[in-house]
């Protein structure tokens, strides 16, 4: 299960325990009825005792829920994915579908173990033959004690698969209305399923790179209107970290979903030394750098976390280390890459060999991308928390700079030696930094991003990582 899921569990669990009623202190009246008491108080201990005991047990699976018991729905089946007949070429097999129901499984987590709470309940959503698959996706109603969620479980098999042949893949909440699976190679290739509402539109892209205007660009390799289900085949892809294939669902001018698709991917040892730096490649990086030497080691790590990040070998780009520094004692850096004929893409970091933390990525156009100011907001050291605190690096040539939140009046950020400096936005407040030369004429402007909530994509997939004029 999900995390939102232990923290519903933890806060149902927690309710229930405030309304419980709790025994009088039963030592007032003691010494009245000292052996009756004595009596009573066993009494109690081995009730609340067995309770306690036949809670956990029942909270855990390991004794069954009385059928007088309601369960806490935590995730409801109102996802449109649960609606509706069997979509796939199997739709009609009702042998086949049976005989996938009765090869679900009860799901172990670290909670516990959630149980099938009717087999007869399990919808099949989805259940086709794709090139060199055969696919399934049901939704299957779960019980862990007195908590009840639906969950989205694919199936895959070889073609033609029996049922007891389909082995059981990802899983996800059922209270999505997109579900997505991609399996595929860098020698091979692969294919990907895409399931929607049904009547929507779906359209599987692969990613080809970044245009000198900073957009990423894509290739389409499949639609389908009106069916609610994308396949497509999955073209090699050598590069580490997978095909970056997105999924655009939509029902005439709603978008449904709009992002990458998730699954299985596999490489080789020749593609990880691909996305690897030379130390040539980074000495011609750090000339010209703004802030104190950074250890090479450390750089390495950061710019090779980029690419492995953005798709893009090494052997194919410019990298610019813009800036470097400290932040919460650790080395930081804020370097660019460029591939050939491309967009450029920033990337601040902080860390070190044994850890590190991506801070910023952001596509630019290529036009005056130097030339630009450039900050990033700052989550808690190791936490996912947001902070107010924005870190600024100006390009050179930068006598101030100012912070503009809204559309309020510019505030100047202190820089130190090295043209950066540190000032404070509200996290959910939008911003733009702006370098200025010595007689007060702006040099450049750039807005501040907001936070990422997803960063599974390519850098410029989302509003968050993008810059467009």
């Amino acid at each position: 299960m999900t995390s939102d899921l232990e923290f519903k569990l933890r806060e149902d669990l927690l309710a229930e325990a405030d309304a419980l009623a709790v025994a009088e202190d039963p030592w007032p009246r003691f010494v009245q009825r000292e052996g009756a008491h004595r009596r009573s108080r066993r009494v109690r201990a081995g009730v609340v005792a067995g309770l306690l005991v036949a809670a956990v047990g029942i909270q855990t699976n390991l004794i069954p829920l009385p059928g007088w018991i309601p369960g806490i729905a935590v995730a409801s089946s109102a996802s449109p994915l649960a609606e509706g007949p069997t979509r796939g070429s199997l739709a009609a097999d009702r042998a086949w579908l049976d005989g996938l129901r009765g090869q679900v499984k009860d799901l172990q987590d670290p909670e516990g173990l959630w149980r099938i709470t009717d087999r007869d309940a399990i919808h099949v959503v989805y259940a086709s033959d794709v090139p060199g698959r055969r696919v399934a996706l049901v939704v299957v109603p779960l019980r862990l004690g007195v908590i009840t969620a639906s969950e989205l479980i694919w199936f895959i098999g070889p073609p033609g698969a029996e049922p007891e042949q389909m082995e059981q893949g990802g899983n996800q909440g059922a209270d999505t209305a997109v579900a997505t699976w991609m399996e595929s190679d860098a020698t091979d290739g692969g294919v990907a399923v895409v399931v929607g509402p049904a009547g929507s539109t779906v359209t599987i892209s692969s990613f080809t790179g970044y245009s000198p205007k900073g957009v990423v660009e894509h290739r389409q390799l499949s639609s389908s209107t009106g069916t609610g289900v994308g396949v497509a085949a999955v073209p090699p892809a050598r590069t580490v970290g997978g095909p970056a294939l997105t999924a655009r669902v939509t029902n005439g001018d709603t978008v449904i979903h709009d992002g990458e698709i998730g699954g299985g991917w596999s490489g080789d040892a020749d593609m990880s030394a691909s996305q690897e730096p030379t130390d040539e490649m980074l000495s011609v990086a750090v000339r010209d750098a703004q802030g104190p030497v950074i250890d090479r080691a450390v750089l390495a790590v950061f710019v090779g976390s980029a690419l492995r990040d953005s798709r893009l070998s090494a052997q194919d780009v410019t990298i610019r280390l813009r800036w470097s520094g400290s932040i919460n004692d650790k080395p930081a850096a804020l370097f660019t890459i460029q591939p050939k004929g491309g967009g450029v893409i920033a990337y601040a970091m902080h860390g070190d060999t044994t850890g590190w933390r991506t801070d910023l990525r952001l596509l630019l156009p290529a036009d005056g991308a130097a030339q630009r100011p450039i900050a990033w907001r700052m989550r808690a050291e190791g936490k996912d928390t947001r902070t107010d605190r924005v870190i600024v690096v100006t390009p050179p040539g930068t006598a101030t700079a100012t912070i503009t939140v809204r559309d309020g009046a510019p505030t100047a950020v202190t820089l130190d030696a090295s043209g950066s400096g540190t000032t404070t936005v509200a996290p959910n407040q939008p911003a733009t930094v702006t370098a200025l030369a010595a007689d007060g004429t702006t040099l450049a402007s750039t807005p501040v991003p907001a936070f990422e909530t997803n960063m599974g994509g390519v850098p410029g997939s989302t509003m968050n990582t993008r810059i467009i004029q």
